[in-house]
């Protein structure tokens, strides 16, 4: 274990407990600087997020990831359930509500000034968003472990756990508010799921390495009792897993409809089937073909084989073939 521990976070260049309570307490040391710089640079992010999602601009989504200010009270929720301090823990919960508060709020009037909120909710960066599945689950646990290490470590550079941490925050937050403007409550609990498991594993694994690196026990001993914190914490990746595991299970699922829709349509001459979606009760098929196909229930039968609880399958049917 002390191997580990020195792989991990090496003596001679672990940061003190006052050193990281200055970098993730806004509360102490320059409060109004810090807590300037907080709002200042997350407002920018949002900006730059949301207006990336709304003009489907990968570019500018990007840029903005540089820009995390989240990074600093989800990294203090870490650090107040590790040490046991409850004001820590409590500041850092309701700077990350604040944020995410500001964040939609902003994604909500930039979906206003939008002529057309449809064409928004089609594009790669709002779809993308909208379906977390558990490799994103994957991602935020590594993501967590970097923003960790970067910041229990003085030779690594503080802009890591920025870079890494903004791609799973910032965006996914605008998109939950242009999705809420822009009237699809259900595309915006989707991406709130996306956001909401990303906070909580790198909460998690953020605890887990300050842990391994012996925070607790720099901790004032007289401090509250840190098992509820712990249960809460595994509790809540449950409850976002729930979800992610679902997703991924339909994404499996229409793949499996797609290969019925593809025999269904064996003796169809010139069909094709261009898409397969399954959201809760409704498998919905796009198929380009002849004005004739067969017959649906035909098709709604191999789909009640494939899928449990027999969800019902609309057929987008667009006559026609592919110009060569």
């Amino acid at each position: 274990m002390a191997a580990m521990v020195s792989f991990l976070v090496p003596e001679e260049q672990r940061r003190s407990l006052d050193e990281l309570t200055d970098k993730l307490d806004l509360s102490v040391g320059q409060v109004a600087s810090k807590r300037s710089a907080f709002w200042i640079m997350l407002v920018m992010s949002a900006v730059i997020a949301i207006s990336g999602v709304i003009g489907n601009s990968t570019a500018t989504v990007i840029g903005a990831m540089i820009v995390a200010p989240l990074s600093i009270p989800i990294l203090g929720v870490a650090l107040g359930v590790v040490t046991g301090r409850g004001p820590l823990l409590a500041r850092s919960l309701l700077l990350v509500v604040s944020g995410i508060v500001v964040v939609v709020a902003l994604g909500f009037l930039f979906a206003q000034l939008l002529p057309n909120p449809v064409n928004v909710l089609s594009n790669a960066q709002v779809v993308g968003r909208t379906s977390p599945k558990l490799m994103d689950l994957t991602a935020a646990i590594a993501t967590g472990l970097v923003a960790a290490i970067a910041i229990t470590r003085r030779d690594v550079g503080d802009v890591l756990p920025g870079v890494a941490i903004a791609i799973s925050l910032v965006p996914p937050l605008g998109v939950v508010g242009v999705c809420l403007g822009s009237h699809a409550p259900a595309l915006a609990g989707g991406a709130f799921v996306l956001f909401a498991s990303n906070v909580v594993a790198m909460i998690i694994t953020s605890t887990i390495v300050l842990l391994i690196a012996g925070y607790a026990g720099d901790a004032d001993p007289a401090t509250m009792r840190r098992g509820r914190a712990y249960l809460v914490l595994g509790a809540a990746l449950v409850l976002v897993a729930i979800p992610m595991v679902l997703n991924s299970l339909s994404t499996l699922w229409a793949g499996q409809i797609a290969d019925a829709t593809t025999a269904w349509l064996r003796d169809t001459p010139d069909a094709e089937v261009m898409d397969v979606t399954l959201h809760s009760d409704i498998a919905t098929v796009s198929v380009l073909g002849p004005t004739q196909l067969p017959p649906r229930e035909e098709l709604q039968q191999k789909v009640n084989e494939l899928v449990p609880w027999n969800p019902k399958v609309v057929i987008i049917h667009t006559v026609g073939g592919r110009v060569q």
